[in-house]
């Protein structure tokens, strides 16, 4: 393709370097590019990059604008209920009431405070991406090798790239010599990439631009010398900088909850004060300032002012609780939205699989070989059509063991229980492979030392190595492409000898485990000329003995396939996105389990769809393979937009957009990539993918538990408006004072509702299917127990008040007995509430859990305090209770517990015969 082809004039040549996607630079020669950009052999001149440099800016992506302190601690406040209780702490305050005042201040700003701390450890992923990018370059300029930072690169500046380089920019490549670059967090390949010079399609994928060399890789093998054709923003990670910049975060479910249920209270709270005020006012002969210092007394009983409270230490909890499941949390809410996922996209290598090769199968010429074991750990046996097999009972076998041992440049290494490698990881493979075959490398090079080599480079596709043992006598060894290898041989290794090479069988083995997603090298042999040192080329293209085929892949990890399984029980569909081939992809997804493995949508497929075309589709993809960042994002945006809930994993910078759009963006601990982490709201310590299954299983127990905290609170709420209201409109006393409602719901209240936060995960959590995302905080069953609870517990505090006035107690006592009852009632509550459904009259439902009875215990002692402290009496007007005013308070909860059982009964039945 030509410059005039591309489409590019004068003008898009002259600022191409800011629009990369403009100029297909992989799809030109090196020759155009070189013109097109004015490089020359000697390098630009100082005049060139100044100017240049002036024009494009430097080779470094742009610092994002951080938040104040004081703007990040008072956003903590931008939430309804908070401004609700704010607004009755103001109003509280204006009528004197100073300590009810201090008190809801104080719960705002311990909700703002923990919100604070969470939010301190908030995303910098713009800055972690920057860290990126390499600190120096090697260049020729005006014809001198010079090390220069890399943010003075400029679009033509010829640098020069070797073993163990970062890619400073976006290279067009002009001369490669064994070049290999870890493209992994880019691209998500499992394996470094071979490089070369030639041009490839102006359609190829991100991952097959074999003649780029992008910014932030890792150069892992040989050398290149390549042109600067983006710099900065324009490169592909600074594209990715900038999809970061452009999203904005996602609301979570819990939240858009908690928002709705706000505005819904405030306006019933609103709502029932102005009615009761006008129809007091109309109905009363009440001052306007005790009607309306009774409607405040009836906006603080209506108004859970513990709520923000149990909500934030709840979610704490299950913060700690999912820490002990190596899910780290950076932000707090995505706790609970782990619950309520229900689709699960992954990226494939080091998530789902080890990121370590690992040879799965062996074609020998008379068997087909399968090896057992994953990873770098050389420990698994062999099987032959199923059966158990010795590797001395296949001498061919061992044979072809023995050439990968001996032609190979990696290195294996044992550190304590852990093995690591160096090199090539497909070499590792080979390794690995040898020493379950029982070859010791170290042995067998010294039986067999290297005597000549033939290095692996990309134009001939293969490595040979000569040996002689300490007779003479000599051996080669080579692997490479398959099909590069048939074409060398003329014979193949069969148990019985050598017999004649049957090419056209080894080619369909060779296709059928490419199908599998196995990466296939041979291995061949042949006798070395005692008499010759020096391996030449013409020594081995031709008349080589085939020993095998060998299939490598990277395997899934064992405990993510049960966590696969697990998902699925609990209604949560799986999908992977990955960047690597669709053959690779499907067959992993196969292995793992996912639904539907028949097919794959490719990114070049997720480009040729409008947006309202791959909504439909996605839902029912679980493969997609050959994804850019963009296609990752897409996905996502596409399967939010169907009403899913949608978690994202990933470890690579090319994860990162869709981390962050995602519902909630889980990354890689270990072998994730800063800026994946930073985009994250969860982060996995041990990089398994089982971690997630049970991250939502907290995630859902924590959902359950804020439900319960929410059934709990808004009956006792619930309970003291509606005594506050009947009070004003029948013209009675208020059985309960203002101060005595704030002291029940910001200690009983909230101390027993505290307890509730620790409660075990019931047994169905994970057999569930997900809650849909716009399911509403309080279900209808929710909302008739908080009616029903509420009734009773009026009925319970005006019960006993009338009952002790009636008994001939002054209204203090009898206050007093109201509060009391109010605070049993609520103590044999916890009990029913703690199962919403399944009845709590069980050995296990009475005893409680540690925190429940930690809690009954401390509310009973400062129930105990307030009534019989006299200092309590002067604060809060309460009279001690003699033991017969005291029996009734008892019998008020018991009552309550029982019937609340038999509700309970009732509905079940109700339910199974309607089912």
């Amino acid at each position: 393709m030509t410059a005039d082809e591309a489409g590019l004039t004068p003008q898009t040549r002259a600022g191409a370097a800011d629009r990369p996607t403009t100029v297909p630079w992989h799809a030109l020669s090196p020759g155009e590019v070189e013109t097109m950009l004015e490089a020359s052999p000697d390098g630009l001149t100082a005049a060139e990059v100044q100017a240049r440099l002036l024009r494009d800016g430097p080779n470094a992506l742009p610092t994002p604008k951080a938040r104040s302190l004081i703007v990040r601690f008072l956003s903590q406040f931008n939430n309804l209920l908070i401004l609700v209780l704010l607004g009755a702490a103001v109003l509280t305050a204006i009528l004197g009431h100073w300590t009810d005042a201090g008190v809801i201040v104080a719960v705002c700003l311990l909700n703002a405070t923990v919100g604070f701390v969470q939010e301190g450890k908030a995303e910098h992923a713009l800055s972690a991406i920057r860290h990126m990018l390499s600190a120096s370059a090697t260049v020729r300029r005006d014809g001198h090798r010079l090390a220069v930072p890399a943010e003075q690169l400029v679009a033509g500046d010829l640098v020069l790239l070797e073993a163990g380089d970062k890619v400073p920019a976006d290279l067009r490549l002009l001369w490669a010599k064994n070049l290999q670059v870890q493209e992994a967090a880019l691209t998500g390949e499992s394996v470094p990439v071979d490089k070369a010079i030639e041009a490839v399609p102006h359609e190829a994928p991100l991952g097959d631009r074999i003649c780029m060399a992008f910014s932030g890789t890792l150069v892992t093998h040989g050398q290149a010398r390549g042109v600067v054709v983006a710099t900065g923003t324009s490169t592909e990670i600074g594209r990715i900088s900038r999809l970061m910049a452009g999203l904005d975060p996602i609301e979570t479910p819990l939240l858009r909850q908690m928002t709705g249920f706000a505005r819904t209270l405030t306006a019933v709270v609103l709502g029932i004060a102005v009615l009761v005020f006008c129809l007091a006012a109309l109905v009363h002969d009440y001052g306007l300032g005790d009607l309306f210092m009774a409607v405040v007394s009836l906006a603080v009983a209506a108004i859970p002012e513990g709520l923000p409270a149990i909500l934030t230490i709840t979610l704490a909890i299950g913060v700690q609780r999912m820490a002990r499941c190596s899910a780290i949390i950076r932000r707090l809410p995505a706790v609970e939205t782990l619950g309520s996922v229900s689709i699960i996209c992954t990226d494939k290598t080091g998530t789902l699989t080890r990121n370590e090769m690992t040879v799965r199968s062996v074609a020998l010429s008379a068997a087909q070989v399968v090896v057992e074991g994953v990873g770098y750990e050389p420990h698994g046996g062999f099987s032959v059509e199923g059966r158990d097999r010795l590797a001395e009972d296949v001498p061919t076998l061992v044979e072809l063991a023995r050439a990968a041992a001996l032609c190979n440049d990696a290195a294996l290494r044992q550190q304590g229980e852990a093995w690591s490698v160096e090199g090539d990881p497909m070499e590792a493979a080979l390794l690995v492979l040898a020493a379950k075959a029982g070859i010791d490398r170290a042995e067998e090079a010294r039986r067999l030392p290297r005597t000549d080599l033939i290095p692996f480079e990309s134009e001939h596709r293969f490595m040979a190595t000569l040996h002689h043992d300490h007779q003479g006598r000599g051996v080669v060894y080579v692997k490479g492409a398959p099909e590069r290898i048939l074409a060398m041989c003329a014979s193949q290794r069969d148990e019985a000898g050598d017999l004649p090479l049957e090419a056209e069988a080894w080619h369909a083995r060779i296709q059928a485990m490419a199908e599998q997603g196995q990466r296939v090298l041979a291995l061949a042999t042949r006798a070395g000329d005692p008499s010759r040192q020096p391996l030449q080329f013409a020594d081995v293209e031709s008349g080589l003995v085939l020993l095998g085929l060998v299939g490598m892949i990277d395997p899934p990890r064992t405990e993510a396939i049960a966590a696969v399984a697990d998902c699925r029980g609990a209604g949560i569909r799986v999908k992977m996105i990955t960047g690597d081939h669709a053959v690779t992809a499907r067959a992993i997804a196969a292995q793992i389990g996912l639904q539907n493995t028949a097919s794959a949508l490719t990114g070049a497929d997720i480009e040729a769809l409008d947006d309202p075309a791959l909504a439909r589709i996605a839902p029912e993809i679980d493969v997609f393979a050959r994804a850019s960042p963009e296609h990752k994002l897409r996905l996502v945006q596409a399967l939010q937009g169907q009403g899913f809930v949608v978690a994202m994993t990933g470890d690579g910078v090319n994860d990162a957009p869709a981390l962050k759009r995602a519902d909630v963006g889980i990354a890689m601990g270990q072998k994730g990539t800063e800026a994946a982490k930073e985009a994250a709201e969860v982060v996995l310590a041990d990089d398994n993918f089982a971690s997630i299954a049970r991250a939502v299983h907290e995630g859902r127990t924590v959902y359950d538990n804020l439900k319960k905290a929410i059934a709990f609170l808004l009956p006792i709420n619930g309970g003291e408006s509606l005594s506050v209201v009947i009070a004003i409109l029948a013209g009675l006393t208020l059985p309960i004072t203002p101060l005595q409602i704030l002291w029940i719901n910001m200690v009983s209240s909230i101390g027993l509702a505290l307890a509730l936060a620790f409660e075990p995960a019931e047994r169905d959590v994970m057999q569930r299917p997900p809650r849909a995302a716009g399911e509403a905080l309080l279900s209808r069953f929710l909302i008739w127990r908080i009616a029903f609870v509420s009734l009773l517990m009026t009925l319970g505090i005006f019960g006993l008040f009338e009952w002790a006035l009636w008994q001939g107690a002054d209204e203090a006592t009898a206050r007093t007995v109201a509060v009391n009852t109010l605070v049993a009632m609520e103590v044999f509550y916890l009990f029913s509430v703690r199962y919403l459904n399944a009845h709590s009259l069980t050995f296990q439902g009475v005893l409680g859990t540690p925190p429940v009875l930690i809690a009954i215990t401390v509310v009973t002692a400062l129930q105990l305090v307030f009534t019989y402290a006299p200092f309590m009496a002067a604060l809060f007007d309460s009279r001690p209770l003699t033991l017969m005013q005291g029996v009734p308070v008892l019998v008020a909860g018991v009552l309550l517990f029982a019937v609340l059982e038999v509700e309970k009964r009732i509905l079940r039945r109700r339910r199974a015969a309607a089912g």
